[in-house]
């Protein structure tokens, strides 16, 4: 009796690990690859989309969050839905994903209980961190879309991405077509913008990292570091935003009074790599690891 007790004790337990074990996988995936999410929608009724195309080019005010967004554990970053080229970023403590469930702007409340991240990255009258516009060999060409804007959000194979196309921008006696997107991976707390002209016509890129009064900046071959306090009105702690690029693609850098600027040599495409950090998470929280990892 005690063995056939046992045998179908045995035999109940198989029962329960074929009904557990596919749970705990499907669990772990998910907690393995959620590393990155994105989000669009229209501001009149918060359902999320994949893509919004506008005649007008300028639906700043009527798109969720400005515009399309993308995110990993450690920071999103939006792309401004008009004439700007700015892509702004939200910071984050590491510990998952917030836009669809805050929609970019969690309360104070919160912020405090769950430990959501914060809206304090300010990009003023710039393209903010990493943003796009065109040198056109004496002035910036900012990307206004006479023919209008379109912007995407989707998922890739390795993670989550948005884009924003301006069409129809005045550039040099002709006009073009330039799309911004941004990819993040599930394996990366790095993001990468590609700025492209869609039809292969060759133009000079402009892009770059802001900068505030008492912000640490440092630059090199191949790397911008910015790290310290934006001048927001309720939300202020250190926060670090940090570019590296190719010195052959973008052979020229200049330091504004507000903006660290690297301009591309010809080319229909360029590439550059997007590194946020904050003072709330556990790897780059302090001027001193945030300026060590951009410079290896």
């Amino acid at each position: 009796m005690l063995i056939f007790a046992f045998l179908t004790e045995l035999q109940n337990m198989k029962k329960l690990f074929y009904i557990i074990f596919p749970a705990v996988l499907m669990l772990a995936a998910d907690f393995t690859w959620a590393q990155t999410a994105r989000s669009l929608f229209w501001r009149s009724d918060s359902l999320q989309v994949s893509e919004i195309i506008s005649e007008t080019g300028d639906q700043y005010r009527k798109v969720g969050h400005h515009g399309p967004a993308v995110e990993n554990s450690h920071f999103a970053l939006r792309i401004y839905f008009n004439d700007s080229g700015a892509i702004d970023a939200y910071s984050k403590s590491g510990r998952g994903m917030e836009l669809e469930r805050y929609l970019w702007y969690p309360s104070e409340e919160i912020r405090e209980t769950a430990g959501a991240g914060w809206d304090a990255y300010i990009v003023g009258k710039t393209v903010g961190f990493g943003g796009i516009a065109l040198w056109d060999g004496e002035q910036e060409v900012r990307l206004v879309a006479t023919k209008g804007r379109t912007a995407r959000v989707g998922d890739t194979k390795k993670g989550s991405y948005a884009e924003v196309i301006a069409y129809g921008v005045a550039y040099k006696d002709d006009f073009v077509d330039i799309s911004i997107r941004i990819d993040m991976t599930s394996k990366s707390r790095e993001a990468v913008v590609t700025a492209s002209e869609l039809s292969g016509k060759k133009v000079q890129f402009i892009t770059g990292v802001n900068y505030h009064e008492g912000q640490r900046v440092q630059t090199g071959e191949g790397y911008i570091s910015v790290w310290g306090t934006h001048p927001a009105k309720e939300l202020s702690m250190p926060l670090g935003a940090g570019m590296r690029f190719s010195h052959k693609d973008f052979p020229m850098m200049e330091k504004t009074e507000d903006f660290v600027r690297i301009i591309s040599k010809p080319a229909s495409s360029v590439r550059t790599t997007l590194v946020g950090a904050s003072v709330k998470e556990a790897e780059l929280n302090s001027a001193k690891r945030f300026e060590a990892y951009m410079m290896k």
